[in-house]
């Protein structure tokens, strides 16, 4: 509405009502005409142009073979109005329905279609855990199993009541026992400025429905046969001279029916896992397959985009657009000195480049070294030409930077790899001289030989470092790009985890937390809330100690070993740059 509308309305849309009516009105009368005049030039024309016109009538085609969804595009008072609309309706109806939709396969699903099971004799239908059409492994083969599709279907169908029975029953015995635990907490001293425990919220004594089901649970175990007959032994031998190791031994009265159904679960459980595991791993490898086709695609230039990079001893596959010269960028393929990073044609050029370079490591102060990760911290102002072609050579990498020439207002941090030949790069983060917001990253890049290694949470654990130190509170600038925030969602849940576990006092805030890690207090909301660990009771925000997690974590960290990539405060020597 505009600023001169009356407030009530009722004018306006009488108006628009009236004008909806005329042109509707004025619409219904120009059809009628038309086809007047079209079947009065029909009766006159000869019989075959009669068929041409009847053939004409029939609803125009669009590119796709399909009729017009909107009923304006026909005649509607021609002599086949009726056939036509019927004729547009069926159209319509088909699609709007997507199985009559024509199907476009992509590479990886085509790849998946064409896979087998590799179990003898298995046509790859079904699953073990109920809830596919197809499997690909023997992990959710079921009849590498000893069972059918459709049993597989009724079990999941089973596994999905007793969850929901038991998800029914343990909320209906925590909404009565909530408020007296809370009390009690209370009164023993356990809750204290928004912390719960959660080993201290669950109590210590069974509740009547646990002591039943454990009472059932013992009855349905004492009757378990309590063994094999021959003729049992028999057919397992059998089974097993028949299928050998491409089949499951038969397992009915070797247990009980409920741990031979615990294992059951236990199998459906692991191989939906499985599944989980492998989509996951496969949403990273085409999101990072699709953002590379797709920015060659659309990178001005056209083909003027570089495809691959030689870059020390690898040979990388770019996956976005970077502004170098046009010289260079249609060449497709660029050269590049992996110290000074100067970019070159050819590899004659690179050879006698490499002849003649003296740069071994990053031009700057060496701030950080132990063993043989070292970082480096480069001026924009001093060492112009070295950012600027680090930038055009993470802009290969990265969709969101902009930031190519203009760097003289930024530190860059780089980390480097030393052997016998010099320091390697792997990755880089930079940040502003001075920032308003304290942004302490304001672009950080693994190069992608080094990914999914640890360096990218090195690089950001020495980024929070930096902030330590100067006191104060960071955080990254945004927006972050797709992997930057997996890479910092995970590297919050683990300071958060271990700030849980190895606190040890009664009274705990986010404050607290901020001042110790340098994480933003807003990162730490964000975290706590994806873990599920911040609940609101009574007017007040509460702070769950999860020892679940803290227990996954803690297995993590130990199956890492001592071998993790870490940061150690103790093996850095920088003093915060003075204002400029």
């Amino acid at each position: 509405r505009t600023a001169g509308s009356s407030s009530d309305g009722t004018a306006d849309s009488d108006d628009s009502a009236d004008h909806e009516k005329t042109d509707s009105s004025r619409s219904s009368t120009r059809l009628t005409r038309a086809s007047l005049r079209l079947s009065q030039s029909s009766q006159d024309a000869p019989p075959d142009m009669k068929q041409l016109a009847e053939r004409d009538e029939s609803p125009p085609r669009t590119p796709t073979g399909n009729a017009p969804s909107s009923e304006s595009d026909i005649d509607i008072s021609s002599p086949n109005a009726s056939h036509d609309e019927g004729m547009a309706k069926d159209q319509k109806d088909s699609c709007s329905d997507p199985s009559h939709r024509p199907k476009r396969r992509r590479f990886h699903e085509s790849y998946n279609f064409n896979m087998k099971c590799p179990t003898p004799g298995c046509n790859s239908l079904g699953h073990l855990t109920g809830k596919h059409e197809r499997h690909f492994s023997i992990s959710g083969c079921p009849l590498y199993h000893n069972l059918s599709a459709d049993e597989c279907k009724v079990k999941a169908i089973e596994r999905e009541k007793q969850d929901d029975e038991r998800s029914q029953g343990q909320s209906e015995e925590s909404r009565h026992a909530t408020r007296h635990q809370v009390l009690v907490l209370l009164q023993k001293g356990v809750l204290y400025c928004g912390i719960v425990s959660s080993e201290s919220s669950c109590g210590a004594s069974p509740t009547a429905r646990q002591v039943k089901y454990k009472e059932k649970v013992q009855e349905m175990r004492k009757r378990r046969d309590a063994g094999l007959t021959k003729e049992q032994k028999e057919k397992y031998m059998e089974h097993r001279q028949a299928h050998g190791m491409t089949r499951e031994p038969l397992l009915e009265n070797i247990t009980s029916e409920y741990d031979l159904e615990l294992f059951r679960k236990a199998q459906a459980r692991a191989s939906e896992d499985l599944i989980l595991c492998f989509n996951k791993r496969k949403q990273v490898f085409l999101l990072l397959m699709r953002r590379s086709y797709a920015c060659r695609a659309r990178s001005p230039g056209g083909s003027n985009m570089i495809k691959t990079i030689l870059f020390g001893r690898y040979e990388l596959d770019t996956w976005y657009h970077s502004p170098y010269p046009e010289e260079y960028a249609r060449l497709g393929r660029l050269y590049v000195c992996e110290f000074c990073l100067k970019y070159m044609k050819s590899q004659t050029i690179l050879r006698r480049h490499m002849a003649k370079c003296v740069w071994k490591h990053p031009p700057g102060d060496e701030v950080y070294r132990k063993g043989a990760i070292s970082v480096f911290e480069v001026d924009g102002k001093k060492n112009k030409i070295y950012c600027q072609n680090l930038c055009l050579l993470a802009k290969l990498f990265l969709d969101h930077k902009t930031l190519y020439y203009d760097v003289e207002p930024f530190l860059f941090y780089v980390m480097t790899e030393a052997d016998n030949t010099g320091c390697h790069l792997v990755g880089y983060f930079s940040k502003e001289k001075n920032s308003f917001l304290n942004y302490n990253v304001s672009c950080i890049l693994t190069m992608p030989q080094y990914m999914r290694q640890g360096y990218g949470k090195m690089l950001i654990d020495f980024s929070y470092l930096l902030s330590k130190v100067e006191e104060k509170v960071g955080s990254p600038e945004r927006p972050l790009s797709d992997l930057g925030l997996i890479s910092y969602r995970s590297y919050w849940k683990e300071v958060l985890l271990r700030y849980m576990h190895n606190f040890q006092g009664k009274e705990i805030s986010i404050k607290e937390i901020s001042q110790e890690t340098a994480v933003n207090p807003v990162d730490i909301v964000s975290t706590l809330q994806s873990l599920q660990m911040l609940k609101y009771w009574k007017g007040k925000h509460l702070v769950l100690k999860r020892q679940d997690l803290i227990d996954e974590w803690k297995a993590k960290e130990t199956k890492r070993g001592t071998n993790n990539k870490t940061i150690d405060p103790n093996s850095l020597k920088w003093t915060p740059p003075k204002g400029t």
